[in-house]
């Protein structure tokens, strides 16, 4: 009964087959169906009734256009929302006018100046409504609507201790420990001070969804049944009865009892809809039957409650009304002898109609309720999460038939906006600060404690002594036709070997046991069993492998999208080759995770932030709705339009307030006098430090996040060169390697120094660029600009990041909008590798630049997809000039392709069958599915559905005939031999044409479509890394697959397209002069680090926004340390000053000296003994611990307040570095306080370890200009 019948030998059953041989052999059981035993493989094409030119025109993504996965994609999608409402919105936060053109009042609407919006917020997590908030009123004030809009967040409520002290940190409202006692009088706030509820109009309320979702638990609770779900909902309902706010949104899963919860709230219950469709759950014993009520003091209150009704037990009857009626008719108690009586008895004596009528209760306070169904992804977050939103309101004349709930579900689906950028917009760089931290945990005490137990387990395919998991596994395995022993990704085993592809973390995979590994397996396999097959080490997937493989999905129903982020969730992203983090799910939930102020959280409690948040654009999108509702109500009365979204569309067709405000650029290059320097000096120099650039490169994936391996010695592939470290290619645990042409390198640890090379770069590169307009204007008139580069020689390209990437070191520039802060170019310099060739190619080294304009992403007509370079400039090491070149109209031509030999195709090495085979014919040909198929066949895309008739082998060499002139370009003609590389090149798929001395060596690669938005594709190209757009030569049709140049009548291709360049001459770039001067004092005892004059007004302006709004300060210290007004100016610091400090400081030093080998300076306390500052490391509050008698836990207590008075100190406490604009000396001052850091070292040495021992403490500082790895051997305190 444990496992799945064996494999027959031969080729098996499949299908409807093979269910029936199962079904005859094997006798029925009496228990249910096992988990394991409903697993179905995904066997129809992703978008299955759409065609791939309707894939690429709907469902393809924006290119990011610089936007990094920060807050800036956030900020812009609100900011798309308020430009979509406009007018709308400007109009009903206009101050209240007695009339408009046709009679309506207009203005003074929820959120204006005479009718603020006051929040209060219950059981939401992350706060994301105070958040969306605060981000509305950020963009409003960029689109010149700041002063109309005002809101207040008075108070939050939460019960979880963490998420409290997240609230804490980055709210300054009240804070409630928990919502059944907000009712109390007064309640008490989570510092045991009693603190009355603050008046408020809006409240928003997530409660638990834990009952209602089934979330751990193999059933759902009703809200009756004293669940979590259905007691906060219920202490929700009870704050709105006593508060009696105007407006009100419930948020919850789509599978609560939304009808009940809407009884709940306005006290009616429709008669007609009172059966077990609106029970969630079948109810606890004795919640069955009828709805019954009693005769106390002549009213007639509810006794019983069956589960199919919204009423609470002591609830009293007012009435009724009569079909559609809202008079309420008095209900007569059937005899006055009688005690109790039921539903059926009230409604036969009073004539109450159950097809028409409607029941009606008492209730303190009327309410409407309109409730919604939305999905996350439909307002630009690539994430599948449905939910539904209640918008609760007390209409202005009391009648319950009010209709502001359909205005406001029709701004709601207004404001939707499809998935402009796909899940990859949304993760962090991998050499970002946080997953650095993450990995090196990964390889510290906790990492190894994990290693151990992951290395003591024997093997989980053993069957006689199996556990629970393993069912699902191989079920998995053989529904899918993989291969039961197949694992070509990990070659895992027992205790703990494994040998992943080289881009995976291997630190993370130690962590995992044998059924996580063996599900990637089966993942992968899935992923390239389907008919549109796609390599999971190239396409993007989303796969949380803390599921059962009977349960986990390898694709979402969407392409590019990310699957519902829940609590607890551990989510591998396997074209990343790691895990997504706590941070990163907060992003995708539309979280501004860098604009938080976070303590200590785990991983866990970050995920649980973001699998228990409101999806921040959707929350966003129900409150504007509630803020312009009214104003849409009123402005279609006074329309002729009989459709809402008729008067919608009209009405915000228009929005000028943004239209005026122009796109002014001066706050970019108002910093430049127009003095500028000609690059090709930087380039010649650059150019000659392409070998260090490569040597100084990241070699292993144990480097992508900033450390440097601890090998000098290297292992490199001379075909796809590939590398890895000695360290990382142990024979149990370590990289795959075994298929390639492995080369030994040694680099000194002076050569592979990347530090020491980043600060040579620095101090190389300058802090702008400006493109020259000649060149600019002739690449315009090619194509009618296509590429739309005219203008940006009115742009300043300023230096974002100089990043170490695998083999070369990229610097990135970008062109901003002054008004809005946009990326709208991007000038990218590459050093090193400008191009990938295996060893027996000429190498190609040196220096290139790519300039992008993102304008075909950013204005209409849009360009979907990636945007490519529409020019580069390239000098090679020895070579004197610098050669640029522009992209010239593509051209066609026709290619025999023609192969030989028999080589395993990618599914046959992936593991897959001839039954994954049958069964997608069985399921196209299927009765349901057969007229798709026929209609994919018609168009000539049958293979989005079934496999190649030879599916099973590619060509071992290929003949490529090119008829082509040698001056039409390079030819392509040749013989290529397929390489053995696995895992590094798009599956496992490359072919070589030799370098014969006279042509060039070629690759003909499959090209991945990372978001999945289409089948991979194959290129011909010089380069061996896909990803080197400008090497591709030629593109060969959609529809090619290597296994066609073995069939005759496929091996002649038309429409193949060719990529052309054209040279650029006297194009130029030159480096722009600054206006800033930078200083730093060599040696002196002032705290005074670097300092920055010749800040423009505007400069010191933008700067100082959120710390000195009124420009009335002098000196400002800027706040510039994690949180929402922090984010701001971090952003605006890092855009003027962050280059140019960073190049001076690079070229010129500090007073301290910054390389690995300084000497470490003695710091002297002031006054007070180091470790003993108050000021710097405030004193906790004290705490007690007392058992809850209602609850049954043991709690914490502490002085009422303390714990608030402890944090505003953590707040006012002096940091490390001091940020001060003095607008007087038109400057920026970066000041250093040692003994800030010295307080907080010795402190934690001192701690609880006896008085006087302050005295003996000494502290010697370094100040690095790069995060040194850490020390993770164990270490002893004597």
């Amino acid at each position: 009964e444990f496992f799945p019948p064996p494999a027959t030998k031969g080729r098996k059953k499949s299908g409807a087959a093979a269910k029936k041989s199962s079904e005859a052999a094997e006798p029925k059981k009496k228990e249910g169906k096992k988990m394991y035993e409903s697993f179905k493989p995904m066997s129809n094409p992703i978008y299955m009734d759409m065609s791939l030119d309707e894939i690429q025109k709907t469902k393809s993504f924006l290119d990011p256009c610089g936007m990094e996965a920060t807050d800036d994609i956030i900020d812009r999608l609100v900011g798309q929302q308020l430009e979509k409402i406009g007018n709308l919105l400007h109009r009903a936060l206009r101050p209240p006018e007695s009339s408009g053109s046709k009679g309506t009042s207009v203005g003074g609407s929820l959120g204006s100046q005479t009718n603020p919006l006051v929040l209060g917020t219950a059981c939401s997590g992350t706060d994301a409504p105070a958040l969306a908030l605060t981000i509305v009123q950020e963009q409003l004030e960029r689109r010149g609507m700041g002063h109309l809009f005002k809101h207040d967040h008075v108070f939050s409520c939460e019960v979880e201790p963490y998420k409290q002290a997240y609230l804490a940190r980055n709210f300054d409202s009240k804070l409630y420990p928990d919502i059944s006692k907000l009712c109390d009088d007064p309640p008490r706030d989570v510092y045991g001070q009693e603190q009355p509820l603050p008046e408020f109009n809006l409240f928003v309320a997530g409660t638990s969804c834990k009952n209602f979702s089934m979330l751990m638990s193999n059933k759902r609770i009703d809200i009756e049944d004293k669940g979590c779900s259905g007691e906060t909902f219920l202490a929700a309902c009870e704050l709105l009865f006593k508060e009696k706010p105007k407006y009100a949104i419930f948020e919850n899963v789509i599978g609560a009892p939304w009808e009940k919860m809407s009884e709940y709230i306005t006290g009616r219950v429709k008669l007609s809809s009172c059966d077990s469709n609106k029970s969630i759950s079948k109810g606890t014993k004795g919640k069955e039957g009828e709805l019954e009520f009693l005769f106390e003091n002549n009213k007639i209150v509810v006794h019983k409650v069956p589960s199919v009704f919204g009423v609470r037990c002591g609830a009293v009857v007012d009435g009724y009304c009569k079909g559609s009626s809202t008079k309420v008719i008095a209900v007569k108690w059937p005899g006055k002898s009688k005690k109790n009586c039921t539903l059926t008895e009230l409604m036969k004596h009073n004539g109450i109609s159950k097809k028409d009528d409607t029941l009606v209760f008492e209730n303190e306070v009327m309410y409407c309720t309109h409730y919604s169904k939305v999905d996350t992804k439909q307002y630009g977050l690539p994430q599948t999460r449905l939910r539904t939103y209640m918008f609760v309101w007390r209409p202005d004349d009391d009648n319950f038939d009010d209709d502001l709930g359909q205005y406001w579900e029709a701004i709601l689906k207004y404001l939707e906006s499809p998935v402009r950028h796909s899940l990859e917009s949304f993760i962090l760089e991998v050499d970002h600060d946080i997953i650095r931290v993450f990995r090196e945990a990964l390889n510290g005490p906790a990492g190894r404690h994990t290693h151990r137990g992951v290395n003591q387990a024997p093997d989980f395919w053993n069957k006689e002594n199996a556990n629970a998991n393993l069912p699902h596994n191989m079920t998995a395995r053989e529904r899918l036709g993989l291969d039961e022993f197949a694992r070509p990704q990990t070659k895992w085993g027992p205790f703990g070997e494994m040998h992943i592809p080289p881009h995976w973390w291997l630190e993370y995979l130690k962590c995992q046991g044998q059924r996580s590994v063996d599900l990637l397996e089966i993942l992968h396999g899935s992923a390239a069993r389907d008919a549109e097959s796609h390599d999971s080490n190239f396409a993007s997937f989303f796969w949380n492998i803390s599921q059962n493989a009977s349960k986990e999905k390898h694709r979402s129903a969407v392409s590019g999208i990310a699957g519902c982020i829940t609590p607890g969730g551990d989510v591998f992203l396997p074209h990343a080759g790691r895990p997504l983090l706590g941070c990163e799910k907060l992003l995708l939930q539309g979280i501004p995770y860098f604009r938080l102020l976070l303590g200590n959280e785990t991983e866990v409690q970050l995920g649980d932030l973001a699998g228990n948040a409101m999806s921040l654009t959707v929350v966003c999108a129900t409150m504007l709705a509630a803020m312009t509702c009214k104003q849409l109500r009123k402005d279609h009365q006074a329309s002729s339009n009989k459709d809402i979204h008729a008067t919608l569309n009209s009405v915000t067709a228009d929005h000028p307030f943004y239209k005026a405000k122009g796109a002014e650029l001066d706050g970019q290059i108002k910093q430049f006098d127009g003095e500028v320097t000609d690059t090709k000096p930087l380039f010649l120099k650059l150019s000659e430090l392409a070998e260090s650039a490569i040597k100084s490169s990241i070699w292993c994936t144990c480097e992508t996040s900033g450390r440097i391996s601890h090998s000098s010695d290297f292992l490199r592939c001379a075909v796809c060169s590939v590398a890895s470290c000695r360290d990382c290619c142990h024979g149990k645990q370590g990289y795959q390697l075994d298929s390639h042409d492995i080369k030994d390198v040694h680099l000194t640890s002076d050569e592979h120094d990347s530090n020491s090379f980043e600060m040579t770069l620095r101090s190389l590169m300058p802090p702008s660029l400006h493109m020259d307009k000649e060149g600019l204007d002739k690449m315009a008139s090619l194509c009618d600009d296509k590429y739309r580069v005219d203008g940006l020689s009115d742009y300043v390209f300023v230096l974002h990041r100089i990043k170490r990437h695998r083999m070369k070191w990229i610097a990135v520039y970008y062109a901003r909008d002054g008004v809005i802060g946009e990326a709208v170019a991007e000038f990218k310099i590459i050093i090193g590798e400008v191009e990938s060739r295996s060893e027996t190619a000429d190498r190609v080294i040196g220096v290139q630049g790519e300039l992008k304009s993102f304008f075909p992403a950013r204005k209409e007509p849009l360009q979907f997809g990636n945007i490519e370079p529409c020019a580069i400039a390239r000098q090679c090491t020895g070579d004197l000039n610098m050669k640029w070149a522009m992209r010239a109209p593509e051209s066609t031509t026709c290619l025999k392709v023609v192969g030989h030999g028999s080589t395993d195709s990618f599914r046959v090495q992936v593991g897959l069958t001839k039954d994954a085979d049958a069964e997608l014919k069985e399921n196209a040909s299927a009765k349901i599915k057969a007229k798709k198929f026929g209609a994919a066949n018609a168009r000539g895309e049958e293979r989005r559905w079934i496999y190649a008739k030879n599916w099973m082998e590619w060509p071992e060499e290929i003949m490529v005939t090119d008829s082509r002139d040698p001056s039409e370009g390079v030819l392509l003609g040749g013989k290529y031999v397929r390489a053995g590389c696995k895992q590094t090149f798009n599956q496992s798929a490359c072919w070589i044409r030799k370098n014969n001395g006279v042509d060039p060596e070629l690759y003909l690669l499959l090209k991945p479509q990372v978001a999945r938005t289409g089948p991979d594709y194959g290129i011909i190209s010089t380069s061996t890394n896909h990803d080197d757009v400008s090497s591709v030569l030629a593109f060969l049709p959609r529809d090619w697959q290597p296994c066609d140049a073995l069939i005759r009548e496929k091996q002649d291709i038309q429409k193949v397209v060719i990529s052309n360049w054209a040279p650029l001459p006297g194009m130029t770039c030159q480096a722009s002069k600054s206006n800033f001067v930078v200083e730093a004092p060599t040696e002196d005892v002032s705290p005074v680090l670097i300092r920055m004059t010749g800040l423009s007004e505007s400069d010191m302006n933008d700067l100082c926004l959120r710390d000195d709004p009124d420009g009335i300060k002098t000196e400002v210290h800027l706040s510039v340390h994690r949180g929402a007004k922090a984010q701001q100016t971090v952003k605006r610091y890092n855009l003027l000053c962050a280059a140019p400090f960073l190049k001076f400081a690079a070229a010129n030093g500090l007073k301290y000296d910054l390389t690995p080998v300084a000497s470490w300076n003695l710091a002297k306390p002031k006054e007070i003994p180091f470790g003993c500052c108050r000021k710097t490391v405030p004193e906790r509050p004290t705490e007690t611990w007392y058992f809850n008698e209602e609850r049954g836990t043991w709690e914490r207590n502490s002085e009422p307040g303390a714990s608030r008075r402890y944090f505003i100190a953590l707040q006012e406490a002096p940091q490390c570095f001091d940020f001060v604009v003095n607008r007087s000396e038109n400057s920026l001052t970066v000041n250093c306080h040692p003994e800030v850091a010295a307080h907080h070292a010795a402190f934690s040495l001192i701690e609880g370890r006896g008085k006087g021992l302050e005295r003996d403490v000494s502290v010697h500082f370094r100040l690095l200009a790069y995060q040194e790895d850490p020390v993770l051997e164990r270490f002893r305190l004597h």
